[in-house]
Parts: C-alpha cells; sequence; structure tokens
C-alpha cells in the first residue's frame, strides 16, 4: 500500500519561512511528477509547484521568487521551500505524486498539512 506521508506544517509569522516535505512509503517501483498543491477555506484545490523525476520544475506565479519545489530520489521525498510567506500563503497543503507500484501507475495524494501565516 503506498502512503505519502507529509510534514513541516504549522504556524508562522509573515514573512517567516517553512519547509515542507513529502514521503512516499511502500512498495514503489518508480515516481514521476510528484507535486505541491494547496486549499485555502472556501477556495478550490490549486497548483503551487511540480518537479518531475529528472528535476525540471514548474511553479504557480502566485509563488514564484518565493516558493522552491525540490526532490530527493533516493529517499522518494518531495520538498517545498517557502519563504517570505504571506497571509495569503494559508491553506492546506497537499502531496501529489504520480508513480508506479504494485497495483500499478497511479496518482496518489497525502493527507494534507495546515500552514497559517498570521502574527
Amino acid at each position: 500500500q503506498v502512503q505519502l506521508v507529509e510534514s513541516g506544517g504549522g504556524l508562522v509569522q509573515p514573512g517567516g519561512s517553512l519547509r515542507l516535505s513529502c514521503a512516499a512509503q511502500g512498495t514503489i517501483f518508480s515516481i514521476y511528477v510528484m507535486g505541491w498543491y494547496r486549499q485555502a477555506p472556501g477556495k478550490q484545490r490549486e497548483l503551487v509547484a511540480t518537479i518531475t523525476s529528472g528535476g525540471s520544475t514548474s511553479h504557480a506565479d502566485s509563488v514564484k521568487g518565493r516558493f522552491t519545489i525540490s526532490r530527493d530520489n533516493a529517499k522518494k521525498t518531495v520538498y517545498l521551500q517557502m519563504n517570505s510567506l504571506k497571509p495569503e500563503d494559508t491553506a492546506v497543503y497537499y502531496c501529489n505524486a504520480d508513480l508506479r507500484a504494485v497495483p500499478g501507475r497511479g496518482s496518489y495524494w497525502g493527507q494534507g498539512i495546515q500552514v497559517t501565516v498570521s502574527s
């Protein structure tokens, strides 16, 4: 069974930093694209950033220059370094991975982790 386990969220003041981690666990053969999404109260889930297995990245315009996605393929882990945080970054952040595991290829989600930016 595949699980994506997120960590690193919490409460931070505006202008502060947080680093999210998401580790894929289980019998996994290959991980293709990994990404981070977020959902603020009353809003739809939106894409924050993605990274391919080769390291190519894409970031939403709203976080460019502030957030950086990275991954460690050996650890099956994706990271999101968040700097210069703003109150509007407050949301539940979800990790996503397109991967091949025992049952086959599919898209998996983490359970979500709260990030709150407030003074």
